[in-house]
């Protein structure tokens, strides 16, 4: 028997933002585990490791609950794919024994960080390569006041910044939020997106995905040096459209048309829950 979802883990028969969240950052992570040996630190129900596996020459997936890897190795098989049950600060893994390790939302579900990354930098291989994510404690906490009951020690940007150059000599960092927008970006090449799409079962990249409509800022005169990157949020709209459904619902008088109407609300409600 299947245990009840928490809401703790994210896993495949989940579908919102957060689903797009993960698989955005397991696209990512794709880009550099070609014919790699790659560690999957706090793989849930297995769904990414199981994606990385589909071009690594190895992936090993771990998590601290022995019954989510349970669920993985039932869910999941491939001769490159193992999971093993063990813990983000004592990984079991031998020393230099991976080109990638990859860890996402993670972090934030312990306190400690500085034991997590020493032992990352254990299992990896000379010039191996980290990629890791962490909400950041401002926006996902303190303005909307939110409280992930599965979290324990969450950062800010400068804490978890300052945390990953403690412990590597080089690192980038990308800024993340989904959501229901709408893009403006310039025509040069260099700020084109490099998109991706999907599905727990497979991401691949987003060839024939491009703009459906074109906006222009035209001038006899010189225009300024530098061209607008900017996206409309959506997320109000979103939740007036969900209100509009609920009151569709309440105010018709045939109750198999309210429970039409109420199911879009409820995959609404579905798209905007938060899980990890």
């Amino acid at each position: 028997m299947k245990p009840k979802w928490t809401g703790e883990r994210l896993e495949s028969h989940i579908h919102n933002l957060t689903t797009l969240e993960h698989l955005h950052r397991y696209a990512l992570a794709g880009e550099y585990s070609a014919q790699r040996s790659v560690l999957d630190i706090a793989c849930g129900d297995g769904y990414g490791s199981a994606l990385l596996a589909k071009s690594a020459s190895r992936v090993i997936g771990v998590d601290i609950d022995p019954g989510t890897i349970a669920t993985a190795r039932q869910k999941y098989s491939a001769p490159n794919l193992e999971f093993r049950t063990g813990r983000a600060d004592a990984i079991p893994a031998d020393d230099a024994s991976f080109d990638l390790v990859v860890s996402f939302e993670t972090i934030e579900h312990h306190d400690r960080h500085e034991e997590m990354l020493a032992e990352i930098r254990r299992v990896l291989k000379p010039g191996g390569l980290l990629v890791m994510s962490s909400p950041d404690r401002k926006y996902y906490s303190e303005i909307p006041r939110y409280k992930n009951p599965f979290h324990v020690k969450e950062l800010s940007e400068s804490e978890f910044k300052a945390l990953i150059r403690r412990n590597f000599s080089h690192a980038t960092f990308f800024a993340q939020r989904a959501g229901f927008l709408s893009l403006l970006l310039p025509e040069d090449r260099p700020a084109k997106i490099d998109a991706y799409h999907g599905s727990y079962d497979a991401v691949q990249p987003a060839a024939d995905w491009g703009p459906l409509y074109w906006t222009t800022i035209a001038s006899n005169a010189p225009l300024p040096a530098s061209s607008p990157r900017t996206a409309f949020v959506g997320d109000a709209l979103l939740s007036r459209m969900g209100a509009e459904v609920a009151a569709n619902v309440r105010n018709t008088r045939d109750f198999r048309l309210g429970a039409f109407l109420l199911r879009p609300l409820r995959a609404l409600k579905r798209l905007l829950g938060k899980t990890e």
